[in-house]
């Protein structure tokens, strides 16, 4: 399974330099998780850049995927890994999220770098 961070996500939706790095993960929606979080983070950015419509376009792709909201659970395990690797909420949460569904984090963001169960790539210029 896979679980694409908001900056990939982002990063596809601009056709950005990093978006076909992203793409095999997006495009799968059958082994595609997609936390609530992402939806909350990828709906914001849009609707600050572009606009309401983009925004909810770009929603109901993701929404292709298996939505994972929040549960008692996962907001519990975020917790402890942000304390444990002093990464903020958002990220804390995609990692429980994913690391409880036994799914790969495909990111750009460096708070995720070291860590185990993610495919990184570094953000390119545009």
């Amino acid at each position: 399974m896979n679980l694409v961070d908001s900056s990939g996500w982002l990063e596809y939706f601009a056709d950005a330099p990093n978006a076909d790095f992203f793409a095999p993960a997006i495009e799968d929606f059958d082994n595609l998780l997609v936390s609530s979080i992402n939806i909350y983070e990828v709906f914001k950015r849009i609707l600050q850049q572009r606009n309401e419509y983009v925004a909810q376009q770009a929603v109901v792709l993701m929404m292709q995927g298996i939505i994972i909201d929040v549960s008692p659970s996962i907001a519990m395990h975020a917790a402890k890994l942000s304390d444990e690797l002093k990464i903020p909420l958002a990220d804390s949460m995609i990692l429980a999220t994913a690391r409880d569904n036994d799914a790969v984090v495909w990111t750009q963001d460096s708070d995720f770098k070291e860590l185990e169960g993610v495919r990184y790539i570094e953000k390119q210029k545009d």
